[in-house]
């Protein structure tokens, strides 16, 4: 992934600067000094999802909220540490994709609720792995440790995420444990909606092979049972910053000039030269483009956003 070099360094004076406030709130607190619960999330996909669970009952605050912005390389501010290290939930992806929030977290209070997505994905509880090692096994051939981190794109994995918002809160705030869980279930209905769509591209286009810039989208194509045939070396490479090499980038193209895949699956958010490139070639060949994000675009929630995406998708492959 694009990881800031300077990141570390702005991690350790984060914490070198909140030391003291650490010290004051040892003790813990489930809420801020007058009472109110604070629910803070890495990203505004998950401060969507969590705030669909919360309703109307609990406001949530999104550190990474730029449709801009890489979380990979993201670097937290003072501030940004503070609304972490104050939060009473704190609900993040997990996996070594967005960090700088274990690094926050690390250095206060351990009784701080936590809901890790990442810890969530069936047998994918490798949240301490590096994200960037190459185990070889998985599907396709993407992998970061032994299993994918972008698991915001697995329904099953977003839904058991709201499903433990909904529990801490009602832990949190009694009172209204009821509500979170009615929420939850309304929200488990609409995630089902987004299945039925890569449901139906699973039964009309099985083993139908496309290509990605990245490995980004690799829980949607496993849904829709899709086949990505881009090549690792290009992906990976793309992924963690670097140029592919020759090698690889002309494999990718000549997959999309003798159109050997029916769409390209662009990550529009670490786009460079070389994905600039793939994506000219793919359009001068007739190859559909779906775009997709790491943070939610504007005006849209988690289940606008993935069924827009899934749609697309599914639009790309008639």
């Amino acid at each position: 992934m694009r990881a800031s070099s300077g990141f570390r360094a702005a991690t350790a004076a984060v914490g070198l600067s909140f030391a003291a406030a650490l010290t004051l709130t040892a003790c813990g607190s489930d809420t801020t000094g007058d009472g109110t619960l604070t629910v803070v999330a890495s990203t505004n996909v998950w401060g969507s999802v969590a705030q669909a669970v919360a309703g109307d009952k609990v406001d949530v605050t999104s550190i990474i909220t730029e449709p801009s912005s890489d979380p990979h390389s993201f670097e937290a501010s003072p501030t940004d540490a503070a609304e972490l290290t104050d939060a009473s939930l704190i609900v993040y992806n997990g996996g070594g994709y967005d960090h700088f929030v274990d690094d926050i977290i690390g250095t206060g209070n351990s009784d701080q609720l936590t809901v890790n997505a990442f810890d969530l994905l069936e047998g994918g509880a490798h949240a301490g792995e590096d994200e960037h090692s190459d185990g070889g096994d998985s599907p396709e051939g993407h992998d970061h440790g032994d299993v994918n981190e972008h698991v915001w794109f697995d329904v099953d994995t977003v839904d058991a995420t709201a499903q433990s918002i909904a529990d801490k809160l009602g832990q949190l705030d009694p009172d209204n444990a009821d509500a979170y869980q009615a929420n939850a279930a309304t929200f488990h209905g609409q995630l089902e909606q987004i299945s039925a769509i890569t449901d139906g591209i699973a039964a009309a286009h099985k083993d139908a092979p496309v290509a990605q810039t990245e490995p980004i989208a690799y829980y949607l194509l496993q849904s829709a049972g899709l086949k990505d045939v881009t090549p690792p070396d290009f992906t990976s490479a793309i992924e963690n910053g670097n140029d592919p090499a020759p090698a690889a980038i002309a494999a990718t193209r000549q997959l999309l000039t003798d159109k050997q895949v029916q769409a390209l699956v662009y990550n529009v958010q670490t786009q460079d030269r070389v994905t600039q490139d793939v994506r000219a070639t793919a359009e001068s060949a007739g190859i559909p483009v779906v775009e997709v994000t790491e943070t939610l675009p504007e005006g849209l929630d988690y289940i606008q956003w993935q069924t827009n995406t899934a749609e697309s998708l599914a639009a790309a492959l008639q």
